[in-house]
């Protein structure tokens, strides 16, 4: 099978299509032909090298977090998938290094769940690294109906999911995002706050806010906006924070469980995931291109 790989970091051009052999699924786990898959910006970490003193030494890199599919072959033990069914699923990357971005990928069957019916695989490619980041975020809110949560970067891939999953909640979400936005964003019943303005939120809201959820990684930058205590949720571990600001950085856990419950609101239009670009995976260096460049609003997908 062919599969995109990094043997030497750098620029998108870095990128490469080389062979590997077809796995095979062990006990509790899924071969999934792949359909789609999402391009993110911890793709880009591992091409680049930024990340490199985190990897493993070996020869080469495959990338890739998050699939659609079908399921081609089932390990000992699966229950409730079969050769044939649509699927998506993730892979935590950084913890088994198992990159999907190729042909044929291996998952855990507690790592999948059905794709949503009816929804194009490049759009439900785009679903699961960052649904279910954008829920396990705003469990670590801990908030409530009616209770006010700031999200930054409320119009990218995770913070736009987040946006829309925390107004169903019934949440007033202030979203941070740019000029551009607006529309976007009070469309998913957020109030808009201006990226360039971060003083309108002492009018937007004098009382403070209940918790922030920081997609867009401004971390102390937006700690004169706050008052004292504000739950505060990252992605990424944020620069220094009072010691009486509630810290939790989300690592996302693969979760087929609640993957299946936010495709079943994608396939019933109740969340909306958008897609900037798809590309055919043998030009992966375009989609990387892509993803490094201005104005992305949406998914880079790569389509197998």
């Amino acid at each position: 099978m062919r599969a995109v790989t990094v043997s030497t970091f750098g620029g998108p051009e870095n990128v490469e299509i080389t062979e590997a052999p077809v796995p095979g699924p062990a006990a509790g786990e899924l071969r999934i032909r792949t359909r789609a898959a999402a391009v993110h910006p911890a793709d880009a970490a591992v091409r680049s090298g930024a990340v490199a003193a985190y990897l493993p030494s070996l020869p080469s890199h495959r990338l890739g977090w998050d699939l659609a599919g079908t399921v081609d072959a089932v390990g000992e033990g699966v229950r409730g998938f079969r050769p044939g069914d649509e699927v998506i699923g993730l892979s935590h990357w950084f913890r088994s290094h198992n990159g999907v971005h190729a042909e044929y990928a291996v998952l855990p069957a507690s790592a999948v769940a059905p794709a949503p019916a009816g929804v194009d695989a490049t759009v439900a490619a785009a679903l699961p690294l960052n649904g279910l980041t954008a829920l396990q975020a705003l469990d670590a809110t801990g908030l409530t109906a009616g209770q006010t949560l700031l999200i930054t970067g409320a119009a990218g891939n995770l913070g736009g999911l987040a946006l829309q999953l925390a107004t169903a909640r019934g949440l007033d979400v202030l979203a941070l995002a740019g000029p551009g936005d607006r529309e976007f964003v009070t469309a998913h019943g957020g109030r808009f706050v201006d990226r360039d303005d971060l003083a309108s939120l002492a009018l937007l809201a004098p009382d403070g806010v209940d918790a922030v959820l920081d997609t867009a990684l401004l971390g102390p930058a937006l700690l004169p906006h706050l008052l004292p205590g504000t739950v505060f949720v990252a992605v990424r571990p944020t620069g220094d924070l009072p010691a009486d600001t509630r810290l939790t950085v989300v690592d996302v856990v693969p979760d087929g469980a609640r993957l299946a419950e936010l495709a079943e609101l994608v396939a019933s239009s109740a969340l909306t995931v958008r897609v900037d670009t798809a590309v055919p995976f043998t030009e992966a260096a375009k989609a990387h291109a892509r993803l490094a460049g201005r104005g992305v609003r949406g998914a880079v997908v790569l389509t197998f």
